[in-house]
């Protein structure tokens, strides 16, 4: 594809993304391309390079269109972000010229505005924090009181790119012979910092097309995901119960720790999720797990009180630490979807812990940075549960990063998508 092409494409793109307002950016993106298969490998991530720089600066983009008297459109988003990024507006006019493949012309409107954005920066002292910030205004208070004197630093940290975090599976090998392996197909991976089964890429490399990934010895896994599995600190024959399993990233890391042995109850009200997983166990070579698809007056639910060591509750959650991966979320959460959150988790958390014996342990996990999701909602389940209490000793071989017996990461301070983690015990 030629440059025109891309621009093209990247325009389209994020029209589609439009259209669907409350559908992931990533799916719209995936069956974008499904349908265009004629787009190759590497047109496909310089389009998708171009649409992905647009949603990180989504808010900001708007703000200079609107004081430049425009409405924002994705044709004026792509041409705006490259003007404001160094490239004078009439070099970039050019490449709206109608020609095979290329975007139809500007109108004298449109080039105007793109005119009025030469010799300017993203950032303009007039604009509002959130703005500034690329988040809604309603969760601008949430942020501030979650860190403070630290806002800025730890917000503008979540609109970077995020690094590819791998898992090595144990199963199959260890780090050192993961790094080999990815070396022999020309990538470079760094252990990281707080997992001891971690490593890092710089950048986005075909991981998934290696052997290294087919035979299992990698997974996918974003670093505070790992460390969220190392805190159920799972043991061969111990009986796990992951409530919220999805695709069943942490399941395969726990099975891992259990070395196979014992059992894992993977649980979760999706059947499409639950069948993503699959794949990825027999992957991994993990055969201790058993599916369960959870739905109304589930009789299965009452054969296994108090019978689990563990209990993960990875729960649904805003997703607010996870914004450097999925930039489009951020002005699609509403304040009545954090709402509705905050009540479906309490009832989950509840139904969870009845399948804890006496002694067992809850590790309630998300992927959010609010207090009412996090530290709120833990506080009201031990309100409500007089049989259970928080542990605040970390089990062995955690990186020291807990606070007050709860474990706070962020992409600023630790270099991973955003997670909140507490240990629960039945006593």
């Amino acid at each position: 594809m030629t440059p025109n092409a891309r621009l093209a494409g990247a325009i389209s793109l994020l029209e589609a993304i439009a259209a669907a307002p409350r559908k992931p950016a990533d799916a719209v993106a995936n069956d974008f391309f499904r349908q265009r298969r004629f787009i190759g490998g590497g047109d496909r991530r310089e389009v998708s390079d171009q649409v992905w720089h647009v949603l990180r600066h989504q808010r900001r983009l708007n703000w200079w269109i609107g004081r430049a008297q425009g409405e924002p459109s994705p044709r004026l988003a792509v041409g705006a972000v490259a003007v404001l990024g160094g490239r004078p507006s009439h070099d970039v006019a050019k490449m709206y010229n109608g020609g095979r493949y290329a975007p139809e012309p500007l109108t004298e409107a449109e080039e105007e505005i793109l005119r009025r954005l030469n010799d300017h920066t993203f950032d303009h002292p007039a604009m509002p924090d959130a703005v500034r910030l690329e988040v809604p205004d309603w969760i601008m208070p949430l942020l501030v009181e979650r860190f403070g004197r630290d806002t800025d630093r730890e917000v503008a940290a979540m609109l970077a790119p995020a690094p590819l975090d791998l898992r090595v599976n144990l199963l199959k090998g260890d780090r050192t012979a993961a790094q080999a392996a990815l070396a022999a197909e020309g990538i470079v991976a760094e252990p990281t910092a707080l997992s001891p089964w971690g490593l890092r890429i710089a950048g986005r490399k075909p991981v998934v097309t290696g052997e290294a990934f087919r035979s299992g010895l990698i997974e996918i896994q974003d670093e505070g995901s790992q460390v969220v599995a190392l805190l159920a600190d799972a043991q061969p024959g111990m009986r796990i119960l992951d409530y919220c399993a999805g695709a069943g990233g942490k399941t395969l890391a726990m099975a891992m720790t259990m070395e196979n042995r014992g059992h894992i109850l993977a649980a979760d009200t999706s059947a499409h999720r639950l069948e993503g997983a699959v794949r990825r166990l027999r992957r991994a070579g993990v055969h201790n797990v058993e599916q369960h698809l959870l739905t109304e007056g589930d009789k299965w639910a009452k054969r296994r009180r108090e019978t689990c060591d563990r209990v993960l509750v990875d729960a649904p959650c805003t997703g607010t630490g996870t914004w450097r991966r999925n930039p489009d979320a951020r002005l699609r959460l509403t304040e009545a979807d954090l709402s509705a959150l905050v009540e479906k988790q309490a009832a989950i958390l509840h139904d969870a812990s009845r399948f804890l014996r006496r002694g067992g342990r809850l590790i309630y996990a998300t992927c959010s940075l609010l207090r009412p999701e996090n530290e709120d909602q833990v506080d009201r389940f031990l309100a409500g549960h007089a049989d259970f209490s928080r542990v605040t000793e970390m089990p062995e071989g955690m990186p020291d990063i807990a606070e007050e017996g709860v474990v706070r990461l962020t992409p600023a301070r630790h270099g991973t998508d955003g997670f909140f983690a507490a240990i629960l015990e039945r006593r």
